[in-house]
């Protein structure tokens, strides 16, 4: 029987199923902001039911779920997990109405110490009124903003799950109470919890921890310091081709390369104005003894390369004729993130930042701010992740305290960055508060493979440090005048950068990012001779070739290439060693056959220039 085409209905069907399910983050959309505000005060009520001796603290939401953090002397096991989570399904069919109720602060008081709950009684002290209380049904209740649900029975109990159990101190301060925190996810149906667990999966095997061990780019070591990198030969190199590239970019543009120490004096901080807003995220002061120590006066490890490049712009007096002055360093800054929140290379404590400083006249601003743009353009895209990016205007909160300078400062910086988006035509969104304490910002939100949001480049326009610091310029009229600077980093952080490169790629870079791109393979210990010429030929051609010496089979040989995701391999046995030629396979177009050594390195050189397959 001849199949016939498809009914329309089973068609449509068929096209519906193929569209991928969108995950929202919780900040898109108040309905699942609900949902998991809900569902983290059910958790609650399940733990306290199963375990009366829980304290309860915070139980806020996150992007992808919500967590609950407790106070109980015993660990929670992955068996109480699912007790909990059988609990929590039991709350939900109870359909438990969510009532909300506003009270004095001395009715609330006088019911926390009712209920014997110290955690709450802090809570209490940095709300301010109205002090609303949420309860489920009338078994449970919490202080609370909100917003939830009407009901307990409004969430799918086939679109939540429990997810692990991590440590977490009281209020991130680690001398106070150890906590534990219970992390948890709740959808809007059951099918977008399944692509969660779906994307967590994969998450798993992109892991760029994982990843960067198995290709051996980096490693941890508990002598030297949680948070500090060691990088291997092969990831040095992998850096040190991201730093040429755009190196090779900004002199194209009109850089001027610096180089800054990585310590500094506290008052060049305290004139920045980061030693007052940023001490505890700093590490330790060194003095030369505790008078020193008690006047605040010794030295710091750097957080940040702007006071010194300023100190760079301020040791001469400058004329309007040299600017603008582009100063860029790739420096390593420090800074002390508790040990609770370091992952990988995605959250460290010495990072290396692709950061210049701009000093450009006022006239100057917009141009140099549009050229910066366009570098950061001309990265993402060369990084092939200019496919799911959007741009965030991150502006103060006039309503904060963080921040310094003038309003008239912050209201020109941030018509500079409006204009500058407007007229490039580019989609973007306010992030109110996601401003630096000294100016706004462009940021440039990357979406990875995973649909996960990660910054990189930066753009920020500082009317302030110009001011703090008292820069100035001769201008075309012989008066002094101040400066505007321009800080931008395209790269962001690099080890950040290659954590995130890496889980885009799954560890198998283009060819011309690859540490190693080239591997020759000899079949046996006769072309061994041949193999290691044929490499060395290559690497005075700027090609990174390595001969296997292991002496394993071939078919070991080629599985370990592709294990190291090597983009490609060169097979040689007795007939290539007479015929001066190589049998060439790839990972991008399979096999190719055998090819003159000449033209092997020929098509590499091309292919690498071009930043193409080979």
């Amino acid at each position: 029987m001849v199949n016939g085409p498809k009914p329309i209905a089973e068609s449509a069907a068929s096209e519906e199923q193929q569209e991928p399910i969108r995950l929202p983050r919780t900040s898109e959309s108040e309905h699942l902001k609900k949902i998991r505000h809900t569902t983290s005060h059910i958790m609650a009520m399940a733990v306290q039911k199963l375990f009366p001796k829980a304290q309860v603290t915070i139980g806020p939401w996150t992007e992808t779920g919500f967590y609950y953090d407790f106070d109980l002397a015993e660990p929670f096991s992955e068996k109480d997990l699912k007790a909990i989570k059988k609990e929590m399904i039991k709350i939900v069919n109870r359909n438990l109405p969510v009532i909300r109720e506003e009270v004095t602060r001395e009715e609330a008081e006088r019911r926390i110490k009712e209920i014997n709950e110290p955690y709450k009684l802090e809570i209490l002290e940095s709300i301010q009124e109205p002090i609303t209380i949420y309860h489920l049904g009338d078994q449970w209740w919490d202080l609370c903003a909100g917003p939830h649900l009407e009901s307990t029975g409004q969430i799918n109990p086939k679109a939540i799950d429990l997810e692990h159990v991590a440590g977490a101190y009281w209020r991130g301060d680690a001398t106070k109470a150890q906590l534990q925190r219970i992390y948890g996810t709740a959808w809007e149906t059951p099918e977008q919890l399944e692509e969660y667990k779906r994307r967590k999966e994969e998450a798993l095997k992109r892991d760029h921890r994982k990843l960067g061990k198995e290709l051996g780019l980096f490693v941890f070591s508990d002598l030297v310091g949680p948070g500090l990198p060691l990088w291997t030969p092969k990831g040095t190199i992998l850096r040190s081709i991201l730093e040429d590239f755009l190196k090779q970019e900004q002199i194209k543009r009109g850089y001027l390369p610096v180089v800054t120490p990585h310590i500094g004096r506290v008052e060049l901080f305290k004139t920045s104005g980061h030693w007052q807003k940023y001490k505890e995220d700093l590490f330790p002061m060194m003095a030369e003894n505790e008078e020193a120590a008690a006047h605040e006066q010794g030295f710091v490890l750097k957080a940040m390369n702007c006071p010194f490049h300023i100190q760079i712009y301020k040791s001469e007096l400058r004329s309007y004729r040299e600017l603008p002055m582009r100063l860029a360093e790739f420096g390593t800054v420090y800074r002390y993130e508790q040990s609770g929140e370091l992952g990988g290379l995605t959250r460290v404590r010495g990072f290396t930042q692709d950061d210049a400083h701009l000093f450009v006249t006022p006239e100057q601003l917009e141009s140099e701010f549009l050229n910066v743009v366009d570098l950061i353009l001309s990265v993402i895209k060369t990084l092939k992740l200019d496919k799911n990016f959007k741009a965030r205007l991150s502006f103060r909160d006039p309503d904060s305290d963080k921040y310094i300078g003038s309003d008239e400062a912050w209201n020109k910086a941030e018509k500079a960055i409006r204009h500058a988006v407007e007229t490039l035509g580019m989609e973007h969104f306010e992030g109110i508060g996601e401003a630096a304490f000294y100016g706004p910002k462009l940021d440039f939100i990357v979406r990875d493979a995973l649909e996960r949001e990660w910054q990189l480049g930066t753009v920020q326009v500082d009317y302030n440090l110009p001011e703090r610091f008292e820069l100035e310029y001769v201008a075309e009229d012989g008066t002094r005048k101040r400066p505007v600077m321009i800080h931008r980093a395209p790269f962001g952080s690099l080890e950040r950068l290659i954590g995130i490169l890496i889980e885009q790629y799954v560890g198998d870079f283009p060819l011309w990012l690859a540490p190693e791109q080239v591997r020759i393979l000899p079949v046996s210990d006769p072309q061994l001779d041949y193999a290691k010429q044929v490499a060395t030929q290559m690497r005075s051609q700027g090609i990174r070739a390595e001969a296997d010496t292991s002496g394993e089979r071939l078919a070991k040989m080629i599985r370990n290439a592709e294990k190291q995701k090597i983009p490609v391999m060169a097979v040689v046995g007795a007939k290539e060693v007479e015929s001066n030629t190589l049998n060439i396979r790839t990972r991008a177009s399979g096999e190719l056959g055998e090819l003159a050594v000449a033209t092997v390195i020929e098509k590499l050189m091309a292919a690498i220039r071009d930043r193409a397959n080979f």
